[in-house]
């Protein structure tokens, strides 16, 4: 399933982050690619040992708390520390490549399976030219450019690139979930029947809604991994 969004940040949340990134140390992003990536990664990415960085991770990590189509879609059980990453001048792409499987927090030792990948953009479309995050898709190739403070995500098995930056600076924050249901066809199942669930709840409650919200949590209970 790939799922757009919108205001996961405000303009405020991203005005905050974005000055917090602005105090922390870029690098080379290949330091902290794989084997794979290491060859299609041109891009910068923050260094998260400083208190600055890991003042932008709490921040991006409450709003996720917040957000309650994150959750209906990701169905977290465990989230990787969010990192960010920037694309300009010579550092510019990321080719082709799909996620590890696996993602090991240096700092800590924990591992997460990526089940989701997430891209949380912070740079207004208009500041910068090219940098589309291009997702081979179920559908079919899906092209993502979205407003600042906006978030995609999408299954970590997808293939997916990052086309070049040709003007200004793209920066965004990534990021993957370990859900607690690893099939993404069995989330897509639980997403689409609780957003259903939503729409007949803004009638009434019903001997209906009560019902199929017995389905969806019996359908969570029988897939879910805690």
């Amino acid at each position: 399933m790939l799922l757009s969004i919108p205001d996961v940040l405000s303009l405020d949340d991203v005005r905050n982050v974005r000055t917090l990134l602005d105090q922390g140390v870029w690098r080379d992003g290949r330091a902290t690619a794989g084997g794979q990536a290491i060859h299609a990664k041109q891009n910068e990415q923050l260094r998260t040992d400083s208190d600055a960085a890991q003042a932008a991770q709490e921040q991006v990590l409450q709003a996720l708390q917040r957000s309650a189509l994150f959750f209906s879609a990701a169905l977290p059980n465990r989230i990787f520390p969010p990192q960010f990453n920037r694309y300009s001048g010579d550092t510019n792409t990321y080719g082709d490549h799909v996620d590890g499987a696996v993602m090991h927090t240096a700092r800590t030792g924990d591992k997460v399976r990526s089940d989701v990948s997430c891209t949380l953009f912070l740079t207004d479309p208009a500041d910068y030219e090219g940098g589309e995050l291009v997702i081979q898709d179920t559908y079919g190739t899906q092209r993502v450019k979205l407003p600042a403070g906006h978030m995609v995500l999408y299954p970590s098995t997808s293939v997916h690139r990052v086309e070049p930056v040709t003007r200004g600076a793209r920066v965004s924050c990534f990021f993957w979930v370990q859900s607690m249901v690893r099939s993404d066809e069995q989330r897509r199942l639980l997403f689409d029947l609780d957003m259903n669930l939503l729409r007949l709840r803004q009638q009434g409650e019903s001997a209906v809604t009560v019902g199929l919200t017995g389905t969806y949590h019996n359908l969570l209970r029988m897939w879910a991994e805690v």
